[in-house]
């Protein structure tokens, strides 16, 4: 129980990092409609202060979508179980770190000081170890890791 409670912990985390992403690409999208409405109409065909406000919403738009589909992603974690084999929504511990393999966030620090990084299902490190189980060795850049625990 105490491992799904961590995995719930770790998912919350992440889950806040995306939102506070959210809410600030919800803002800038804001800002950057309230500024093509202030500048007002294309002063001619060829304005390119308007054409770059449009881009900068078009672009803060595909992220807000993108941060949207990560955090759709964490919903889609079983936090009732217990993982047994190294995939997408597995916490797994090696000698040389921890990891979350989930969405691409990076270093977390955890509440009890430690480190652990939430890395997609896609990157090598995920794609090296996945299907591995708890006790399992892999290689990784040339080393040889052992898996210590999983869940």
């Amino acid at each position: 129980m105490e491992k799904l409670s961590l995995k719930l912990e770790i998912i919350e985390i992440c889950r806040k990092i995306k939102q506070e992403s959210e809410n600030n690409l919800l803002i800038a999208i804001k800002d950057a409609e309230l500024s093509a409405n202030e500048y007002g109409q294309p002063k001619d065909r060829y304005d390119s202060f308007r054409a770059q406000l449009s881009t900068k919403r078009e672009m803060l738009t595909h992220q807000l979508l993108k941060v949207q589909e990560e955090i759709a992603l964490l919903d889609r974690i079983d936090i009732i179980r217990e993982c047994d084999t190294a995939g997408f929504g597995a916490i797994v511990i090696t000698p040389v770190q921890k990891v979350f393999i989930s969405i691409g966030i990076g270093k977390l620090k955890m509440p009890d000081g430690s480190d652990l990084y939430a890395i997609s299902a896609v990157v090598p490190f995920a794609k090296a170890i996945r299907d591995h189980k708890k006790g399992d060795s892999f290689e990784f850049n040339g080393r040889k890791i052992e898996i210590l625990d999983l869940f």
